[in-house]
């Protein structure tokens, strides 16, 4: 169980980096490193500073020959990459880094997983979609474990999976996958409400949407991002900013969805995703008029992005 704030462990992993390396034991201090950086990034830490960690990172496996543990760290690098707005990319896998992605499972996870979710991040229904079933495929042949990441792979995944809902054919597949990891996340939640309360909320938000309930919706949206600002995940408060204010574009409440996407807007820049800023401004831009200066907004097609 994860009891203490997500932020609050960032230190220990500095430690056992640093005694890992005293001691000589290269792997531990790989395994200290990986994890460190990744909860920084999970934690919703300055996405610049996450970008820089995970280049120190590439670079030790890279220097050492790790080759699993620097393709994870690939992966994450494209992740930063895309939402910082930087066209630069992670290096090219090698032909021994290709033997990896094709035969490791548990590569594969961390793989698909991120294609999943930087693909959800900026609203690539198509992407997610196909990643988030190659994910699934693949988790259903890994061992279960309590690491963060699988807390977040489930809210992740659970936040896919009421979009799709929403949006196929199987929708009622789709819907028990989401409610899965609604209560996955609740159960989180107990252990610890500082880290995965928000995110439990957000996901009781996301399938009251789904249910067409939409007065419940509205509530968890809006506790969902009062807990994320409180418990300082700004990442994750901007998201709920944004997934609130799809749900209110859909309704036709063009002023509550205007407010939201715009504290999204500010919530994604104080966490340095510009990138993801960008596609935001353009999406609000696209589907939103104004009727007149300072005088509301209409939504110009009824394609509201669900």
């Amino acid at each position: 169980q994860y009891i203490e704030p997500l932020q609050a462990t960032l230190e220990h992993h500095n430690e056992g980096y640093a005694a890992a390396m005293a001691s000589g034991d290269i792997m531990q201090a790989a395994v200290n490193i990986l994890i460190g950086n990744s909860i920084f990034f999970l934690a919703g830490e300055n996405l610049q500073m996450a970008r820089e960690k995970g280049d120190e990172s590439f670079n030790f496996m890279y220097e050492r020959k790790m080759l699993i543990f620097m393709v994870q760290a690939t992966y994450y690098q494209h992740s930063m990459f895309k939402l910082i707005g930087s066209d630069e990319k992670p290096k090219d896998a090698s032909v021994e880094e290709a033997k990896i992605v094709a035969t490791n499972n548990s590569v594969n996870v961390s793989r698909y997983y991120q294609k999943a979710y930087i693909s959800f991040i900026f609203r690539s229904y198509d992407d997610t979609k196909e990643n988030i079933e190659k994910y699934l495929a693949c988790i259903s042949k890994t061992w279960a474990n309590l690491l963060i990441h699988h807390a977040v792979h489930a809210f992740y995944s659970g936040l896919i999976s009421f979009w799709v809902a929403r949006k196929s054919r199987d929708r009622q597949q789709w819907h028990e996958r989401g409610e899965r990891s609604k209560l996955a996340l609740k159960k989180w939640a107990e252990s610890s409400r500082w880290t995965f309360e928000h995110k439990w909320y957000l996901l009781e938000a996301e399938e009251s949407y789904c249910k067409n309930d939409f007065e419940v919706a509205e509530l968890f949206y809006e506790k969902a991002i009062s807990s994320a600002k409180e418990h300082k995940f700004v990442h994750e408060e901007a998201l709920a900013c944004e997934l609130a204010g799809y749900f209110y574009a859909e309704l036709r409440d063009t002023d509550k969805a205007m407010e939201h996407f715009l504290r999204a807007h500010e919530k994604y820049h104080e966490w340095g995703a510009f990138g993801k800023c960008d596609c935001l401004f353009k999406f609000v831009e696209r589907i939103f008029t104004p009727l007149s200066v300072g005088v509301g907004y209409s939504v110009k097609d009824k394609a509201v992005y669900r």
